[in-house]
């Protein structure tokens, strides 16, 4: 590993690890990744968007303007702290594997009706406006996590567009979990 090299202790599929490395694509950061596993032990998370933005500033994931940028984190906490965390490999767990799905589904659906609500209105081409922002990074990994769990988006077409256009921007496409290099060969693109 090179001196002063960022390390990304990352699982694949996990949404946080994603969203960190859709951060790192979009600020052109190379860094290590460490693959950690977190079924093993309990797992891992780091808080570290924050992090990047404060340290490494262009490209903006928060927005100079005080309304949109407490839209962005509005919208940030809603998925990361309000439904991502329902479907937890922990949480499933407790849960019970013969009711798991219909959970995880009941999580997302609940959280897509408000997160819906709330695009309509701050939307243009990304979550808030037409600059991609920490919300971005947190809709992509949540969509992905809707299909998994066979969520059906008919009813959220705002986030199903604002998704697709961020699908085809490059950080999205290589931080995507089927190409993460601790991803099961059966699940790589």
């Amino acid at each position: 590993m090179q001196a002063g090299k960022p390390i990304l202790y990352s699982y694949f599929r996990s949404s946080c690890s994603w969203r960190v490395r859709i951060a790192l694509a979009l600020k052109g950061i190379d860094y290590e990744t460490v693959p950690i596993n977190l079924i093993k032990d309990g797992g891992q998370q780091l808080a570290i968007i924050e992090y990047l933005e404060e340290t490494r500033p262009t490209p903006r994931l928060l927005p100079q303007d005080p309304k949109k940028r407490a839209s962005v984190r509005m919208i940030s906490d809603l998925i990361a702290g309000g439904i991502q965390p329902l479907q937890n490999l922990s949480v499933l767990k407790q849960v019970g594997e013969e009711i798991q799905l219909t959970w995880a589904q009941n999580a997302i659906t609940s959280g897509f009706n408000a997160l819906e609500q709330i695009l309509q209105s701050t939307a243009g081409i990304y979550c808030v406006g037409d600059e991609v922002t920490m919300a971005d990074l947190c809709l992509v990994p949540q969509v992905a996590n809707a299909e998994r769990f066979k969520v059906d988006l008919t009813p959220y077409p705002t986030i199903s567009s604002v998704n697709k256009r961020l699908l085809v921007l490059e950080a999205f496409q290589v931080s995507h979990p089927c190409r993460q290099p601790d991803t099961p060969t059966e699940l790589r693109a």
